[in-house]
């Protein structure tokens, strides 16, 4: 895979937050910014049966099926 180089500005806060988490995961600085973006604005759009409901669920997981129940 072609990797194209870009700049992103972060408070030095962050970056110094950032460089740490790098260090204690023994990873580079860029693989942890490339994981963040994957996961959280290029994640697929959920389809199928997940995708159906989408609102809180107050039930346990024994009666999960009741939120698609006719009222």
């Amino acid at each position: 895979m072609s990797m194209v180089k870009t700049q992103v500005y972060l408070p030095r806060e962050e970056l110094k937050a950032l460089h740490r988490v790098a260090r204690e995961r023994r990873r580079r600085v860029a693989d942890l910014v490339r994981e963040a973006v994957r996961s959280v604005w290029l994640r697929p759009v959920a389809t199928g049966p997940v995708a159906l409901w989408d609102g809180p669920f107050a039930g346990s997981s024994a009666d999960h099926d009741a939120a698609f129940d006719e009222p």
